[in-house]
C-alpha cells in the first residue's frame, strides 16, 4: 500500500533545467504511465522516484514520509529495467532470489516468495534454466519476478518492452495487465513511448512536455478531451488532423469555417462573443472523419494515397508544400477512393477547437 505525492518537484543539471513544477498525486493501486516525446524527462522523473537521480527542488513523499534524501534501498521500491539486467551465470530461481539472499531471508521465506512469483508469471517450469535459454519475453518476466519477490511498496517499469519484437510486446503487455489484476493494491509507475501500452495499461496517463506535465487523465479522457494541440496530436495514431480556420458563430456550439476546402463545421465546444472572428485550429481524429455531401463539412480534398489494412482503410489527402496531409480512416476496404475528391465531416462532439494552442473546452 503506497500513496505517492510529488509537489513542485524539479530537476536541474547545473544551469540546465530538465523538469519544473511537477505536481502529481498517485493513489495506492494505480498504474500510472509516463509518456512524452524523446528527451521530455519521463525516465529522469522515474529515476528521481527511485532515488537514482537527486531531486533538485520540491518534495517527494511515500505514505507521508519525505523521500528526497532517503537512499534507494530504503524507499520500498523495485525497478524493472529495459535491459532485464539478469545475472547470466545464475538460474532463474537464483536471479529471483538474489535480493532476498542479500537481505538475509531464510530459505523457507525465499522459496515461498520465488515460487509465488513464478506461479503468477508462469515461470515455474523455467526456474532451473539460465537466462540464455529463455526468450526475450521470458527474460523480462524473470526481471519482473525479481521485483515481485521483494514485495515493494511501488513498482517502477522503465520501458520494459522496448527490446521485444512486435508479437512478444503484445503478449508481455497482456501479461503485465493480468499481473496488475492479480495485485490490485500494488502501485505501479510505467514509462513508455508506446501509445498502445499507455492506453491499454494505465489507470491514468501523465503526458510530459516542455519540462513539465502537459495533462493528466485516464486514457479515454486524454483521447476524447485533450487540453491542448500537443496532447491532441500526441495521443492517438494516426495523429489528430488540425485544420486552420476562423470562428464564425459563437455560443453553446461553435461554428468554424476552415481554410482548407472552405467548409464550415459545428463543434460542441462552447465559445463566447469575444471569440467571434478568432483564428483557431479545428481538430478531428482520422477515425472520426466521415464522407459527406452536406454543406456542413470540415475538409474537401483529393485522395493521394490509400492504405487498405483490412478492417480499415487510411486515406491520405494531397497536401500543400510544408503541410501535413489530412488523414481519414474509413471502416472496411476503400481502395477505390484513391484519386477521388471527397468531402469530410465529423459529428459535433468529435470536433475539437483550439485557440492559441489551448482547447476551448479547458479554458
Amino acid at each position: 500500500m503506497a500513496d505517492l505525492i510529488l509537489k513542485d518537484v524539479a530537476k536541474s543539471y547545473g544551469d540546465v533545467n530538465v523538469l519544473n513544477d511537477i505536481n502529481l498525486d498517485i493513489k495506492t493501486g494505480e498504474l500510472i504511465v509516463f509518456v512524452g516525446p524523446s528527451g521530455c524527462g519521463k525516465s529522469t522523473l522515474l529515476r528521481m522516484v527511485a532515488g537514482l537521480e537527486k531531486i533538485s527542488g520540491g518534495t517527494f513523499t511515500i505514505d507521508g514520509q519525505v523521500m528526497n534524501d532517503v537512499p534507494p534501498s530504503q524507499r520500498g521500491i523495485a525497478m524493472v529495467f529495459q535491459t532485464y539486467a539478469l545475472y547470466p551465470h545464475m538460474t532463474v530461481r537464483d536471479n529471483m532470489a538474489f535480493a532476498l539472499n542479500i537481505a538475509g531471508k531464510s530459505k523457507a521465506e525465499i522459496d515461498e516468495a520465488v515460487n509465488g512469483a513464478a506461479e503468477k508469471l508462469q515461470l515455474k517450469e523455467y526456474l532451473d534454466r539460465l537466462p540464455k535459454a529463455l526468450s526475450g519475453g521470458q527474460r523480462q518476466r524473470v526481471a519482473i519476478g525479481r521485483a515481485i519477490v521483494r514485495d515493494p511498496k511501488v513498482y517502477l517499469f522503465d520501458e520494459p518492452l522496448s527490446n521485444l519484437d512486435a508479437a512478444l510486446r503484445v503478449a508481455t503487455r497482456i501479461e503485465i495487465a493480468q499481473l496488475k489484476e492479480q495485485m490490485p493494491d500494488s502501485t505501479m509507475i510505467y514509462v513508455t513511448h508506446d501509445q498502445v501500452e499507455a492506453m491499454t495499461l494505465a489507470s491514468r496517463i501523465v503526458v510530459l512536455a516542455n519540462k513539465g506535465i502537459a495533462q493528466v487523465g485516464t486514457p479515454l479522457e486524454l483521447y476524447e478531451r485533450p487540453n491542448s494541440e500537443f496532447v491532441a496530436q500526441f495521443i492517438g495514431s494516426p495523429q489528430m488532423n488540425l485544420l486552420a480556420g476562423e470562428i464564425v458563430e459563437t455560443g453553446a456550439q461553435t461554428r468554424v469555417q476552415t481554410d482548407q476546402g472552405g467548409g464550415t463545421i459545428v463543434s460542441d465546444y462552447p465559445s463566447n462573443a469575444d471569440d467571434q472572428g478568432a483564428r483557431v485550429r479545428v481538430g478531428i481524429r482520422p477515425e472520426d472523419m466521415v464522407v459527406t455531401d452536406s454543406a456542413d463539412f470540415a475538409y474537401e480534398g483529393k485522395v493521394a494515397i490509400t492504405e487498405a489494412l483490412g478492417e480499415v482503410t487510411l486515406l491520405y489527402f494531397e497536401a500543400a508544400t510544408g503541410q501535413d496531409p489530412v488523414i481519414g480512416k474509413r471502416p472496411g476496404v476503400h481502395s477505390d477512393d484513391r484519386h477521388k475528391t471527397l468531402r469530410m465531416s465529423a459529428p459535433p462532439e468529435k470536433v475539437h477547437v483550439f485557440r492559441d494552442g489551448v482547447s476551448l473546452h479547458y479554458r
